[in-house]
């Protein structure tokens, strides 16, 4: 059987070749295997304070343990799942694997300190931005990073090319092709520094967030100092403190509006370049045995832009949801946050799709010059703007309103009439031949 073929969502059908990369952070797998990982490295560090109970544990067999997550397979899942139906307990189930496995390795002895004095969110809401943060690294930078990349090789070759602005869908000032690609280019700049900034913040501290396990049994020892020690220089996260049982999520929730704010800006341009497709400015390279249309065969529609604009609306739907929610739990904890966070690799999914679509598009892209030059052509009313300010700084009277009335009581504005009217002009012979260097092509400005 063809798993794709009977999918529920497309991300795990259709599009499963451009998701498939986020399963080793997001999949009930990986989930498992960031749990254990968090148990395991979360014992040793007890080890390595050490608790009094542990400080005989084998240093020799750290390196066994961190294997029990380093080398987890499909096995050690499946086990998880099948104890999973006798505890009725995902983290639990956890537990009593690791601790399976450390009896497998001769060391059941200090087993009971796995998980000790935790709860379940200690290790979800660390497993889970852990994975979130890899997953960014090692999936949706390098993936963004080759979008920006592709647009500044864009915007390096097309640097030279005039077009013809529009603002209001009206015949603006001129620009080049590589400057108004150069926007988007700084756009995601902006946004992606502000992701780095962003902590990946974990809760730690038991129960309700107090250490009241560890501290009933362990008073003399600072567990807040312990926490943070693990949380941030363990896992590598930033341990939020005080909380409840829960993290706060207000900086995941930062993440998934930053994330959004990338896709708006992408969005931004799919539209912009479906746009330019329509007005014959790209042309589209085609590949041998693609049907544009199933009833035209001229068509070759601008579909790759389409695809990505669709998916990243639905991450953006997703993310907004996420960023909305999670924050928000009722007193020291409710359980709509875990159901909500199995689903954090779902837009991130979509995200992946959107920006493989977006790259392809833009790799098919074939620049029509001679559409530009054309459009510059019939457009010649846009230069008004730079005669009439050259005549404000020679201090001819009412230029604006000349200007005005030229472009608005002539039904055929082109070089010609420019001309004449420049003829007309009551100013030096040297303006005049100023003016008559400016053409649409060339007035683009810095």
């Amino acid at each position: 059987m063809n798993p794709e073929l009977f999918a529920i969502s497309p991300v795990d059908g259709r599009y499963a070749r451009h998701s498939k990369p986020l399963s080793a952070f997001f999949s009930e797998y990986a989930l498992i295997q960031y749990r254990v990982r968090v148990e395991i490295e979360y014992f040793i560090a007890l080890c390595e304070m050490p608790l009094p109970q542990l400080a005989d544990f084998p240093k020799d067999k750290f390196n066994d343990l961190r294997d029990i997550y380093l080398d987890f397979d499909e096995a050690s899942a499946l086990r998880v799942k099948e104890i999973e139906k006798t505890t009725n307990h995902d983290v639990k189930a956890v537990e009593y694997l690791i601790k399976e496995k450390m009896e497998a390795l001769g060391v059941s002895k200090w087993s009971e300190f796995v998980h000790f004095g935790l709860t379940s969110q200690d290790i979800n809401n660390t497993a889970v931005p852990l994975s979130i943060a890899e997953a960014l690294e090692e999936v949706y930078i390098p993936l963004l990073g080759e979008v920006v990349v592709t647009l500044q090789q864009l915007v390096n070759e097309w640097e030279d090319i005039p077009m013809l602005a529009r603002t209001h869908g009206q015949p603006a000032s001129p620009t080049r092709l590589g400057k108004e690609f150069e926007v988007f280019v700084e756009r995601i700049d902006q946004q992606l520094r502000q992701i780095r900034h962003i902590p990946m913040s974990a809760k730690f501290g038991g129960a309700t967030g107090n250490f009241n396990a560890h501290t009933v049994a362990y008073p003399d020892t600072d567990w807040h100092a312990f926490g943070n020690y693990f949380v941030n220089e363990v896992l590598g996260l930033q341990r939020s403190q005080p909380t409840t049982q829960i993290e706060h999520y207000d900086n995941m929730a930062a993440l998934f509006d930053a994330m959004k704010r990338i896709n708006t800006i992408l969005v931004d341009l799919d539209r912009d370049v479906w746009t330019y497709i329509s007005m014959d400015y790209f042309k589209q390279k085609i590949k041998e045995g693609e049907v544009g249309s199933s009833a035209m065969p001229h068509k070759v529609n601008p579909i790759d832009f389409e695809n990505s604009e669709g998916n990243l609306g639905i991450a953006n739907a997703l993310y907004e949801h996420l960023a909305a929610k999670l924050p928000i739990s009722r007193m020291q904890r409710d359980l709509t946050d875990s159901t909500v966070l199995r689903n954090v690799g779902v837009p991130l999914a979509h995200t992946i799709i959107g920006f493989n679509n977006t790259l392809k598009g833009l790799g098919k892209l074939i620049v029509n010059r001679d559409a530009f030059e054309a459009d510059l052509e019939k457009n010649w009313a846009v230069v008004a703007e730079a005669i009439q300010t050259i005549l404000r700084r020679e201090g001819y009277p009412k230029p604006y309103e000349a200007l005005k009335d030229l472009t608005r009581t002539n039904s055929v504005i082109n070089g010609e009439a420019i001309s004449v009217f420049i003829n007309g002009l009551n100013v030096s012979d040297d303006v005049k031949a100023e003016l008559r260097q400016i053409t649409p092509s060339n007035y683009t400005g810095q």
